[in-house]
């Protein structure tokens, strides 16, 4: 719409004392524009920007002006979100899905994670946990999104990475405790023997749990030094309120899946030794590979799950299901065994989004990548686990451009560009330039609408086979 003269975003509109202050496009950029008041407001406002002719202050959208933002409109900062029944993550590796996201979430029953970020996305992408939250905010104000957001400080592992994201304000940190999870057995001291043999755990809902000494060796050595480096933790940052945030415990990252056994000894050792968890992440059955859909028994799914629910009731935390972009499968079971009750994560599928729309408007810029990312995959594979088969996806240069979009529909296509993100985005020819970042950057800044209803069509799926209702 137009205002004041710029070509502004309506819903960014808002007032501060005399001023007022909102977003608009100025030729291929966006600033926050602020129309001045009394001398009064423009001494404490603190933004940083540049006055025009017409006496009206550009503001470039820089971190120092994010901490302005969300100092003046409380909206535009995360909230702890994670105890709300439903919660839903969707990690935003290029900074610009944020207002696709927004369109999803102002219609459904669901508490947002917009800003959710591993290290390990982050080194990959070359951005910084100020980068991440910075362009969320500023989408957030864009959008006058008031309903709360949350900011995640994902699968990280240590104290270094965890006070940097606590102190920048991340609502949650989800602690990866998988450096810390070993194998074999070890003697049980006497005290847990006292605490689970010869004892029957009934936890309502038909389910009874009980240990045999083996099983209780072999627990104690698996989880041990995982529950006491997420006692350590919780108590640095969280027992006395050095922090506020919610605190998410992830032991997802191994091969085995962790049964209902381990689920419950690991819960309630974490409780009895005092720590305060709002999400539990255990590795279910089957295999939650990247960016498709779940590989396994369904039945098995189903039956366990049931059981990993009840305890997370039991205990009176959430149920969190990490990798969890393109599980459709397993979505109606998730949302009917946690009652509705859960966080979910998801991260790739939303690049796979962006990806999707440059094969439908630049079928040669497309194929340009594709190519590339074949040529990396290998080195792809460092970071990531899946068993993608090359041979099974078609040849770009016999397919049509109509037909590029459809490679989306391959499982093995999908994993190929899905786990090679970072090595696209970090590209560079002879001269210093990146090779396709900022080719893709324009393409999806020109075409932000088609890629803002992709991703309402796709994670828009995804809560509804989750069972949430729409407002």
């Amino acid at each position: 719409m137009q205002y004041l003269g710029f070509e502004a975003y309506e819903k960014s509109i808002n007032a501060i004392g005399s001023s007022t202050i909102f977003m608009a496009k100025e030729g291929n950029e966006t600033v926050i524009i602020i129309a001045l008041g009394d001398a009064a407001a423009r001494e404490t406002l603190g933004f940083t920007g540049t006055k025009g002719e017409d006496g009206k202050i550009r503001v470039p959208l820089s971190h120092e002006n994010a901490e302005a933002l969300r100092k003046h409109f409380p909206f535009t900062a995360p909230v702890q979100g994670l105890r709300k029944d439903r919660s839903f993550g969707v990690g935003d590796r290029l900074g610009i899905a944020t207002p696709g996201h927004i369109r999803v979430f102002e219609q459904y029953d669901v508490f947002p994670i917009f800003a959710q970020q591993s290290i390990r996305e982050l080194n990959l992408t070359n951005r910084t946990y100020e980068d991440v939250l910075d362009a969320v905010s500023f989408a957030v104000f864009r959008e006058g999104f008031k309903r709360g957001f949350g900011a995640d400080g994902d699968h990280l592992k240590t104290v270094k990475d965890v006070e940097y994201a606590l102190s920048l304000g991340f609502s949650m940190i989800t602690l990866d405790c998988s450096d810390h999870i070993k194998t074999g057995e070890q003697p049980v001291p006497r005290h847990f023997l006292d605490k689970y043999l010869n004892q029957d755990f009934a936890l309502g809902e038909g389910i009874t749990l009980s240990f045999t000494e083996e099983e209780l060796k072999r627990d104690l050595a698996i989880y041990g030094e995982a529950i006491q480096f997420a006692a350590d933790m919780y108590t640095r940052f969280f027992k006395n309120g050095t922090y506020q945030g919610d605190f998410e415990i992830s032991i997802d990252e191994t091969t085995a899946p962790t049964t209902p056994l381990q689920h419950f000894f690991v819960a309630r050792e974490l409780i009895d030794a005092g720590v305060s968890f709002a999400t539990l992440a255990p590795r279910f059955c089957g295999e939650f590979q990247k960016g498709i859909d779940y590989r396994g028994d369904l039945a098995q799914f189903e039956q366990e799950i049931k059981v990993h629910a009840v305890i997370a009731r039991h205990f009176g935390y959430k149920l969190s299901i990490h990798s969890g972009s393109d599980k459709l499968s397993v979505f109606p079971a998730i949302g009917r065994e946690t009652r509705g009750v859960f966080h979910v994560k998801t991260a790739g599928t939303n690049w796979l989004e962006a990806m999707r729309v440059v094969a439908l408007v630049d079928p040669a810029l497309y194929r340009e990548t594709h190519q590339y990312a074949l040529s990396v995959f290998e080195e792809a594979t460092k970071y990531y686990h899946v068993t993608t088969d090359l041979a099974k996806i078609p040849d770009v240069k016999t397919l049509t451009d109509k037909d590029l979009p459809r490679l989306f529909e391959n499982n093995d296509s999908r994993q190929l560009i899905h786990i090679t993100y970072g090595l696209i985005l970090n590209k560079k020819n002879s001269d210093g330039s990146y090779t396709f970042k900022d080719r893709l950057y324009r393409l999806w800044q020109d075409h932000e609408a088609i890629y803002t209803e992709a991703l309402v069509q796709h994670i828009g799926k995804h809560i509804d086979l989750l069972g949430v209702k729409k407002l």
